[in-house]
C-alpha cells in the first residue's frame, strides 16, 4: 500500500533536487538551464590543469636574441624534437645564418625568416613540474610596436633581453632603440615582474666579463626606476647565453663563469620564474575577458585571456561595447576542451547566441550581473613621455591613438584638467591650457567608439592605457574615471 506514496515521494524529491539545480545554475550565470545530455557530458569534461598559468612575454631590441632564447628554452624541456632542430640547422646554414636555428621554432614565417625578424607574436606553450607557461615572443622592430602591445597586454611577466655584445646594448637602449620603450610599455601594460636577461655573455667581445655585466645593469636600472618598476622587489637581473644554453634551464657551471655563481641565488632563468609568486589574481571578481582575436570554426570562437573572475562552460555572459548576450558553448584551454578556465588563463571560447558582427577584438566578455563598463569619454592621468618635435605641446584638441588591454581607437583630448607638480605630487594653482613633455596631467579624453574600460582603482588590469603618436608612445596612463555615456 505504501509503494505508490514512496514512488510519489521519490518524484516530488527528484522535483526538488531539479528546481534547486535550476536555481543554483540562474544563480551562478550557468546558462539556459543546460540540458539534461549537455549537463551529462560536462561531467566528461576534464578540470583544467591545477599548475598556475603565467604568460611570459619576451621584449627588447631587435636582434637581442628573444627568438632564441624561446627556442632555447623550448629546446631544453623537450618541447621541439632533435629531427626538428637539425632540420632548422640545415635552413639556417643555407642562408648563410648559422646562429638562427633556435629563432627559427618562433619565427615560423617566410618573412621572419628572410630577415631574422620577428613580426608577429608568436606563441608557445611548455610546462615545469610547477607550473604551465606560454612563451608570447613579441616583434623588437619598431615598426611592430602595436603587435608588441598586443602581446605585452596578456603577460604576466616580461623577459628584456639585452644583448651584452659590444655595440649592440647600446644601440638598444639609445633614443631610437626599442629598449627604452618596450620597457615602459612592459609597465604601463601591467606586467608584474621584469626579468631582465643580460644575453650573449659567450660573445668574443663579453666572454662572460662581469665589468660588462656591471655596466649594463648599472645603466639600465635608473631607466626601469623612472618607468614605475620597484627594482628591488619587481626586477631580477640574469646573465644568460641563449646560444649555448648557459643559465636557461641549469644554473651556468663556475668552470665558465665564476662570478655567474654569486647572481639571483644561482638560480637559472627558469628556475627563477618558478620561484615566482603573482599576486591580484582574483577568483571571485567579476567575469572579464577582453577580446584579442575572434574567428569561425563551427560557431563562433573568441581568443582572450581571462584577466579576472573565472569562466565556466553553459555560463551567461555579456559583451560589451554593444550590450549583446552569449552563452558559453565550449572552452578550450591550449586546444584542450575543459569544463572552467581560472584567472590568468588563455582562453578559446566557442559562444552561442551571439553572430561574429556583434564581437570584435577589443570588445570584453563578463558577468551578466556585474557587466564590464561601457563609455566614450573619460578622465585620465597622463604620465606625458617626450612629444614628437613638431608636435611639441599637449593641448585640448591633441588627437593620437589609444591602446588599453586589447583596444586600439583613435581618440582626441577633450580639456586639460590639471597639472601636477612633479615634486609635491599636488595640483598646481592654475588650470594648464597646454603641457610639455615629462609633465603629469589629468584631462578627459574621448574617443571615436564606445569602448569598455574600468577605472584602475576597480580594476588595474582594464584601467591602464598608452598614447602613441606617429608610431612612438608619448604617454602612459591610468583611467581616473567614466564618463556616463549620453542618452
Amino acid at each position: 500500500a505504501t509503494e505508490p506514496e514512496n514512488s510519489e515521494d521519490a518524484e516530488k524529491k527528484v522535483q526538488e533536487e531539479v528546481k534547486e539545480a535550476t536555481k543554483a545554475m540562474e544563480e551562478t550565470d550557468l546558462g539556459d538551464g543546460l540540458a539534461d545530455a549537455e549537463a551529462a557530458a560536462l561531467k566528461d569534461l576534464p578540470d583544467p590543469d591545477p599548475r598556475e598559468h603565467l604568460n611570459v612575454v619576451f621584449i627588447g631590441h631587435v636582434d637581442a636574441g628573444k627568438s632564441t632564447l624561446s627556442g632555447s628554452i623550448l629546446y631544453s624541456m623537450g618541447t621541439v624534437d632533435q629531427r626538428t632542430i637539425e632540420k632548422y640547422e640545415k635552413e639556417a646554414k643555407e642562408r648563410n645564418r648559422e646562429s638562427w636555428f633556435l629563432a627559427f621554432i618562433m619565427d615560423t614565417n617566410e618573412e621572419e625568416r628572410a630577415k631574422g625578424k620577428t613580426v608577429e607574436v608568436g606563441r608557445a606553450h611548455f610546462a615545469t613540474e610547477t607550473k604551465r607557461y606560454t612563451i608570447l615572443d613579441a616583434p623588437g622592430h619598431k615598426n611592430y610596436v602595436p603587435a608588441m602591445i598586443a602581446g605585452a597586454s596578456q603577460a604576466d611577466v616580461g623577459i628584456l633581453v639585452i644583448s651584452a655584445r659590444k655595440g649592440e646594448f647600446e644601440a638598444g637602449f639609445d633614443r631610437l632603440g626599442q629598449t627604452r620603450e618596450h620597457a615602459m610599455l612592459a609597465k604601463t601594460l601591467g606586467v608584474q615582474k621584469l626579468i631582465v636577461v643580460v644575453n650573449k655573455m659567450d660573445e668574443q667581445t663579453v666572454k662572460w666579463k662581469k665589468e660588462r655585466y656591471d655596466q649594463c645593469v648599472k645603466k639600465i636600472t635608473p631607466f626601469l626606476k623612472s618607468c614605475g618598476f620597484r627594482v628591488k622587489r619587481e626586477v631580477i637581473f640574469i646573465p644568460i647565453s641563449a646560444i649555448t644554453g648557459d643559465n636557461v634551464k641549469e644554473p651556468v657551471q663556475a668552470s665558465t663563469c665564476e662570478w655567474a655563481v654569486s647572481i639571483n641565488g644561482n638560480r637559472s632563468l627558469l628556475q627563477t620564474l618558478d620561484g615566482l609568486e603573482m599576486s591580484g589574481r582574483d577568483e571571485t571578481a567579476p567575469l572579464r575577458v577582453p577580446v584579442l582575436d575572434r574567428f569561425q570554426d563551427r560557431g563562433l570562437i573568441v581568443m582572450g585571456k581571462v584577466d579576472s573572475g573565472n569562466v565556466r562552460v553553459g555560463q551567461k555572459v555579456r559583451v560589451n561595447p554593444g550590450n549583446s548576450n552569449a552563452v558559453v558553448d565550449s572552452i578550450y584551454i591550449e586546444e584542450e576542451e575543459v569544463v572552467c578556465a581560472r584567472v590568468g588563463e588563455n582562453v578559446s571560447i566557442k559562444l552561442k547566441g551571439i553572430n561574429e558582427e556583434q564581437i570584435v577584438k577589443g570588445f570584453v566578455l563578463s558577468d551578466r550581473k556585474r557587466p564590464a563598463s561601457v563609455c566614450k569619454t573619460f578622465v585620465g592621468q597622463l604620465q606625458i613621455l617626450e612629444l614628437l618635435e613638431h608636435r611639441s605641446l599637449f593641448t585640448a584638441g591633441y588627437n593620437c591613438i589609444f591602446h588599453a588591454h586589447t583596444i586600439i581607437e583613435e581618440c582626441t583630448i577633450r580639456s586639460l584638467l590639471k597639472e601636477m607638480d612633479m615634486k609635491t605630487g599636488k595640483p598646481k594653482p592654475s588650470k594648464p591650457r597646454f603641457v610639455k613633455s615629462n609633465s603629469v596631467v589629468w584631462c578627459r579624453i574621448e574617443v571615436e567608439q564606445e569602448i569598455s574600460i574600468e577605472t584602475f582603482a576597480d580594476m588595474m588590469q582594464l584601467g591602464r592605457f598608452t598614447l602613441r603618436d606617429e608610431g612612438k608612445t608619448i604617454a602612459i596612463g591610468k583611467v581616473i574615471k567614466l564618463d556616463p555615456l549620453r542618452k
